[in-house]
């Protein structure tokens, strides 16, 4: 498991949503808000990965496409996709998945480390796996998803 997970201790809030058919999750701590706005502006000669940019009250957001970006099939704007706005290094940036669902509450304690059938090179896109009642979640490094490639 990454470093920074592990010393990572205590309550543990996850948003969790699907990407295709991956469930993952977001630390709530780092998410803004989350949005239904789908109206942006192409930007040319972006990566694939970058969907457009969109005006969220004043604020300029930068969309990624995260299916795409964890090389997973394209998420396609739907009813209920969702843009999920986190700020990264003084930037907005807005994820878009396929559906919301809930929030796992858990401890850092519990994550185990990241499968190896997912740990190669969009392995390193996520913190770990943790338990929920029902499923297995995979934590999103959003940190490590928003770097530069």
């Amino acid at each position: 498991m990454k470093q920074q997970a592990k010393e990572k201790t205590g309550a543990l809030q996850l948003s969790c949503f699907y990407v295709g058919s991956a469930l993952c999750g977001i630390d709530i701590n780092l998410i803004q808000e989350m949005n239904r706005q789908m109206e942006m502006t192409k930007v040319p000669q972006a990566p694939s990965y970058v969907l457009g940019i969109m005006n969220l009250r004043g604020r300029i957001v930068t969309i990624i496409d995260l299916g795409r970006k964890l090389g997973l099939a394209p998420s396609k704007a739907t009813e209920t996709s969702r843009i999920i706005i986190v700020n990264s290094r003084d930037e907005n940036i807005g994820l878009l998945v396929d559906r919301i669902t809930d929030v796992v509450t858990s401890k850092w304690e519990d994550m185990e480390p990241t499968p190896s059938n997912i740990k190669g090179l969009k392995g390193k896109y996520f913190q770990g796996v943790l338990k929920s009642s029902r499923d297995l979640v995979a934590v999103l490094d959003v940190g490590e998803v928003l770097a530069d490639d």
